[in-house]
């Protein structure tokens, strides 16, 4: 339990600054009132009781208090002093700590007032960002029920920053009550605490305790509904020199420039006089009282570019903290996905690291999940055409980018084998799981674990195929045939193709040798491939992963750089009207004509097989 004590003498001089501080400090007292920052001695809420703080670097406290008082703060044997400033903040540096599962207790004193924090644990902090399905709650997930009831690992801490979306920045973040689970609290981790938390922050969290036997702090800073652009400072976002980027802008601005918050609020009450109208025909009441205030403004929208960013990674920049994973992706997908996404998604990361101070920050990378009818030999080209794979490829293509430029803190894991048929799929765990192995790997030594997807190294053509090669043996899941490939020759029309480990001799048996570390692509109406694609599909078939290690797919990718402008022009024999873009009409005439193109390969294989069984 928190405490709070003044001085005997200073008791009644001081009882409003008691219920003041008090009031920010005590967990499941009357959240809603808690401010982001107090009138009186307080601290940014991130420092409460319960919480977990960075080993191994220098540990910053900060808050805020009457303008040039002092404060003191002592901690783990140490006890700094500064003097508040004229804006009425001050900051405190610790030097780095070793990790320790001993709880601790922090003092901060001010003129007035002494504030104490106990049972503090030093260890990693990892920040989980993204969007809904990073934001989804343990118990919404397969295997969820098991993971809560099993949830028993006090060293786990769990806080959940509050998200009040607007475009203004944020020092700081209120601590509030929602639906009846703390917003903006350390908890510790229990089978209470965790059902409402994010479901793959909890299962990272937990697989990475258990490997390294030391207390972790989890923040979850996701919201749903979200774009990479609204993660991404805004200042950032201006700066860049892409034109899709201002185009993405501009449509903002003449968004924004066009809201009327008189003529919104007249339109919601006509809607809600039509909805009582039409409650009134059928014979039913409602006690929906009329609307009273104008909706939220488009500047103020989480989809903003840099509001995100503004209201829930701004109020927790500076903390020191171990690594961030990442989980988006839907909202990006959009006719822009094929560049956009690409272009913003490293300025993001560059951000993020620079907002707790560390350029070399861990981040982990969680492709973006399934969705839709999955992808069949049926529907293989139709199932094409979806933005949400250049999201995808954009990620994977990110992670390369990084990797390949020796950054060793880039980790990246695919979840498309997931095969769920909607946009928040619960099949979450293994996709924790497979990011928990990077950092297992990579930021905690345990070097039994692999986590690196297979890797192409060359494609060449020979006699009618693609031979790719990769940088380790590469295998189907439970010896299937390999699914996944597509060719295409320089018409540009893909066909799904036949996939074959490299024959390289035969051994004293007379039974053929393969090189396993290379693939060679066939299909008979592409007698001459000269590009490949991998996974390509909202839910793809692709079942490649590194061989004996089945749980890490090929990640989604091409060797192409066709637009769906240019697919559409391959397969209908128009250009675009926007040149580069395609409008929602263009969108369907393409899937029209990849549909027609499945069923004429469905045709051709038909009647090879009839051909065939004649002989």
């Amino acid at each position: 339990m928190e405490k709070f004590t003044i001085s005997l003498i200073a008791l009644l001089s001081t009882v409003l600054i008691l219920s003041s501080a008090q009031a920010q400090q005590e967990p499941g007292k009357d959240l809603t009132a808690v401010p982001a920052i107090a009138e009186e001695l307080s601290l940014h809420n991130l420092f409460q009781s319960n919480m977990v703080l960075q080993r191994e670097k220098p540990i910053t406290i900060w808050g805020w208090a009457d303008p040039g008082e002092d404060v003191s703060v002592s901690f783990g044997g140490q006890t700094q002093t500064t003097k508040a400033g004229a804006d009425r903040s001050w900051k405190v540096i610790f030097q780095a700590m070793p990790a320790t599962a001993e709880p601790l207790q922090m003092t901060i004193k001010g003129k007035n007032a002494t504030i104490t924090f106990d049972n503090i644990l030093i260890g990693d902090v990892w920040v989980m960002g993204g969007q809904s399905n990073m934001q989804e709650p343990l118990m919404n997930l397969e295997g969820g029920d098991v993971e809560i009831a099993s949830a028993n690992f006090p060293k786990i801490r769990l806080l959940t920053v509050p998200s009040i979306i607007d475009n203004k920045e944020k020092k700081n973040f209120p601590r509030r009550q929602k639906d009846k689970q703390p917003d903006g609290d350390w908890d510790i981790c229990s089978p209470k605490t965790v059902p409402e938390f994010s479901g793959i922050g909890y299962i990272f969290a937990r697989r990475i305790h258990m490997a390294s036997q030391i207390p972790i702090g989890v923040i979850d800073a996701s919201y749903w509904g979200t774009t990479v652009e609204a993660w991404t400072p805004l200042s950032v976002v201006k700066s860049m020199d892409s034109d899709v980027v201002r185009a993405a802008i501009a449509d903002w601005d003449k968004q924004v420039a066009a809201w009327d918050p008189k003529k919104n609020l007249e339109n919601q009450i006509k809607q809600y006089e039509q909805r009582m109208q039409e409650l009134k025909k059928q014979g039913k009441t409602s006690n929906e009282p009329p609307p009273s205030k104008p909706g939220q403004s488009p500047i103020d929208h989480q989809k903003y570019p840099g509001n995100c960013y503004a209201s829930i990674i701004a109020p927790i920049a500076g903390l020191a903290v171990k690594g961030a994973v990442w989980h988006q992706g839907y909202c990006n997908a959009r006719p822009d996905a094929e560049t956009f996404y690409y272009q913003v998604f490293p300025k993001m990361i560059a951000s993020w690291r620079a907002a707790f101070n560390d350029a070399n920050m861990p981040f982990g990378i969680i492709s973006l999940c399934t969705d839709t009818t999955p992808q069949t030999l049926d529907n293989y080209l139709e199932c094409m055409m979806d933005f949400g794979i250049y999201v995808r490829e954009a990620q994977y293509k990110t992670f390369l980018d990084f990797y390949k430029a020796g950054d060793k803190n880039i980790g990246y894991a695919s979840s498309y084998d997931h095969r769920r048929a909607w946009w928040h799929p619960e099949l979450k765990i293994p996709a924790a799981e497979r990011i928990a192995r990077w950092a297992m790997a990579t930021q905690y030594g345990v070097n039994s674990v692999n986590w690196k997807p297979p890797m192409t190294t060359k494609m060449e053509t020979k006699d009618n195929t693609l031979i790719l090669n990769f940088d380790s043996d590469v295998s189907s899941v439970d010896s299937q045939a390999i699914v996944g490939f597509s060719i295409v020759g320089k018409d540009g029309k893909f066909q799904p193709a036949k996939a074959e480990w490299l024959v390289t001799g035969k051994d004293n048996n007379g039974q053929p040798q393969h090189n396993w570390k290379a693939l060679v692509l066939s299909h008979p109406l592409v007698p001459n491939p000269i590009h490949f694609r991998f996974a390509w599909g909202r839910n793809p078939m692709g079942n490649l992963r590194m061989v004996y290690i089945k749980d890490i797919p090929l990640g989604t990718q091409r060797s192409d750089n066709w637009t769906v402008a240019d697919m559409y022009e391959n397969y209908t024999g128009n250009k675009s009207a926007v040149p580069g873009l395609v409008n929602g009409g263009e969108v369907e005439e393409l899937r029209k004509a990849l549909k027609k193109a499945d069923l004429e390969r469905r045709v051709f294989e038909a009647r090879a097989l009839l051909e065939a069984q004649k002989k």
